[in-house]
């Protein structure tokens, strides 16, 4: 039996107008305790390009990058048992989703939710999306993990910049 595992608080100003969502941390994110902390996950190189976020600058100061062109990042399962890091090993009966209704009230200023993957796309609108009375506009970009590779660098950058409008 596998112990559960938690997603980190949100990253958020006042003034975010896009949310990130992935499904749930990795191993390496999860022990160093930061967002896409997996070295081969393209995220922060994508960031880098889009907000000057890139993965030579400090934690810190990638966060606070990120905050200052509006982007907030989450994910949409606060727990969840997981063996490993893949997305496929989630079991399915142990989905808590973070309170994503009551942070969009919080932050009304989001009008775009990016989805980091598929998987996060696809809990967001079976457990959260029936909650909402209005939901913002809603839009799935190529995972960024290491485990996606099919897909290479530019092609996952231009992605992200039109999905982020960048």
């Amino acid at each position: 039996m596998h112990d559960p595992v938690r997603s980190f608080p949100p990253v958020a100003r006042a003034d975010a107008r896009v949310l990130i969502l992935g499904s749930m941390p990795g191993e390496a994110s999860l022990s160093a305790g930061r967002y896409y902390a997996h070295p081969r996950n393209l995220f922060w190189p994508i960031m880098g390009a889009l907000a000057g976020a890139g993965p030579d600058l400090a934690y810190a100061a990638r966060i606070a990058k990120l905050q200052a062109t509006g982007i907030a990042l989450w994910d949409v399962i606060a727990e969840c048992v997981r063996p490993g890091s893949l997305d496929a090993r989630i079991r399915a009966g142990s989905v808590v989703v973070n309170d994503l209704p009551g942070f969009l009230a919080r932050y009304p200023g989001i009008s775009r939710i990016c989805f980091n993957g598929a998987t996060a796309e696809t809990l967001f609108r079976r457990h959260v999306l029936p909650r909402l009375a209005d939901a913002p506009t809603l839009m799935r970009l190529p995972s960024t993990s290491p485990a996606h590779a099919a897909m290479g660098f530019a092609d996952k950058l231009a992605a992200w910049r039109a999905g982020l409008g960048t």
